[in-house]
């Protein structure tokens, strides 16, 4: 099974096709086969919130006194904002885009929450790229307990299967910049590129990479890698001798207050959770984990769950792509985000004490125009809630 095209594949057609109201308890008819590229709209509502039933995958405990989020709703009929050359607004975008939850947070208050195609508070979604930012903290909670010593060891010193590979030299930081130097295609649209390898297994992967030449030092050359990510987890799990939906729950999600149990896919049954992909949780427990990096890893009681500037590191630029940090990718219009494709989106602007989270189905895993109208809805946000 090609199991990277079966969850990362980026598409570079549009989303106009307009996702359908799906009943959840009718769900299970509509769920499609574990190949989600291939899924129609209707297998893309029903199987994004029950991944879970498709995909071995491990739980991640809740909190017994969730983190609260008090309601203060705001008007914000009147946002409008330009996109791809068409003036939209809110409910244009949330009609047009397929949104499936979309939820903004000002100064720790819900000033805005809706939800479309038969979603509610409830319905546990999955995140895709948005778990790599996850995959990241937890990186850095290792680091704070003592389990990574700093993030410029050597990968081999925790993945020794990886030595007398080109992997030797590579650092943690390389692979969170997305920067290791080791040869990796993830062209989406050639069949014959790594990403489409056929065993995504831990070891597979391992054994896989173990065989790549360098073709760059270490650090100087950005190559989106996904199989990378998912090492970062392997090495997370060797480190810290747990899996990582355990540390998640008792690192951030107990902790910190998160109010539904999430689920984490699996890269085989019974084997280690994708550090790239596919945390399954709620809108508003996305909008807390966006608090928490707002707090830079700070819990409610005052524990630091992440080293002191944690956040800030992990969103500076990267040497090799002024756009990336440790996993965060960098936004023009201020702040940092955790994107994940089909519309996945944790979006942080601690200077504006802004969050905005989303669920969505898009037709396209990624395509220009949402590229263009996530920011500009973001930015329009800020501009209606600045005096706020």
């Amino acid at each position: 099974m090609r199991l990277l095209c079966l969850l990362f594949l980026l598409c570079s057609a549009s989303a106009h096709a307009q996702a359908p109201w799906i009943d959840p308890a009718d769900d299970a008819q509509h769920l499609g086969p574990p190949q989600p590229l291939t899924w129609t709209l209707q297998q893309k509502v029903s199987g994004f919130r029950n991944y879970d039933k498709i995909f071995p995958s491990r739980d991640v405990a809740p909190s017994t006194a969730p983190y609260p989020l008090p309601y203060k709703p705001v008007d914000l009929s009147g946002v409008r904002f330009e996109a791809n050359g068409q003036q939209l607004t809110l409910d244009d975008y949330f009609i047009q885009r397929n949104i499936a939850g979309l939820l903004v947070i000002k100064n720790g208050q819900i000033v805005y929450e809706r939800y479309g195609l038969g979603n509610t508070a409830a319905t546990r979604w999955v995140s895709y790229s948005v778990a790599k930012s996850v995959t990241s903290m937890l990186v850095g909670a290792a680091i704070q307990d003592g389990y990574i010593d700093n993030i410029d060891e050597k990968v081999t010193d925790y993945l020794p299967r990886l030595r007398g590979s080109a992997y030797e030299q590579t650092t943690i930081r390389n692979l969170i910049q997305m920067a290791s130097g080791v040869a990796w295609d993830e062209t989406y649209d050639d069949p014959n590129s790594d990403v489409f390898i056929d065993d995504w297994s831990t070891l597979f992967v391992q054994r896989y990479l173990s065989a790549k030449p360098r073709v760059a030092p270490p650090g100087q050359k950005f190559n989106y890698n996904t199989a990378e990510t998912n090492l970062v987890g392997t090495l997370l799990r060797a480190a810290i001798g747990n899996n990582l939906a355990t540390y998640l729950s008792e690192k951030i999600w107990q902790p910190f207050g998160m109010e539904a149990v999430a689920k984490w896919t699996l890269t085989e049954a019974g084997g280690g959770e994708f550090g790239g992909c596919c945390l399954n949780a709620t809108l508003r427990d996305y909008a807390r984990l966006g608090l928490f990096a707002m707090s830079d890893g700070v819990l409610p009681d005052g524990t630091r769950a992440l080293p002191n500037g944690w956040m800030d590191a992990s969103t500076a630029p990267s040497p090799a792509n002024e756009q990336y940090g440790y996993m965060w990718w960098l936004q023009e219009h201020g702040g940092y985000a955790a994107s994940g494709i089909f519309g996945q989106r944790i979006y942080v602007n601690p200077e504006e004490r802004l969050v905005v989270v989303q669920h969505a189905a898009l037709e396209a895993a990624v395509n220009a125009q949402q590229r263009a109208t996530q920011p500009a809805m973001e930015t329009a946000l800020i501009g209606a809630l600045s005096t706020r």
